[in-house]
């Protein structure tokens, strides 16, 4: 059963915007920390940015200023919206959801693509 499920990715230019989605099956927005990580070729999975069940927000410093995170509780839903993308920003995106007691999933994640 799919818990995570990422959308919003493409092809976009240099100097582009996209809006990425991570919907939850279930009230799980309020209560967990979520999380956008990313993995580009040959390269370890990293942070992106998260937020706490409190609202608050922690950004990479490569996205700060460019990348924002929302989310909507009623629809169990996460948004990071990117701003001013760049082709090192090219990568797979993914978003756990981790509530801290048992319930920890990552969805499968949606590809950006930046081009110069």
């Amino acid at each position: 059963q799919v818990r995570v499920l990422e959308s919003g990715g493409g092809l976009v230019q240099a100097g582009g915007s996209l809006s990425l989605s991570c919907a939850t099956l279930g009230a799980v927005v309020r209560r967990a920390d979520m999380g956008w990580y990313r993995q580009a070729p040959g390269k370890q999975r990293d942070l992106v940015a998260t937020m706490a069940r409190d609202g608050s927000t922690n950004y990479a410093d490569f996205v700060k200023g460019r990348f924002t995170l929302s989310r909507d509780i009623a629809e169990n839903t996460v948004y990071l919206q990117m701003n001013d993308v760049q082709p090192p920003n090219t990568a797979v995106y993914y978003c756990n959801a981790n509530d801290g007691e048992g319930y920890d999933f990552w969805g499968q994640g949606t590809q950006v693509t930046v081009s110069s």
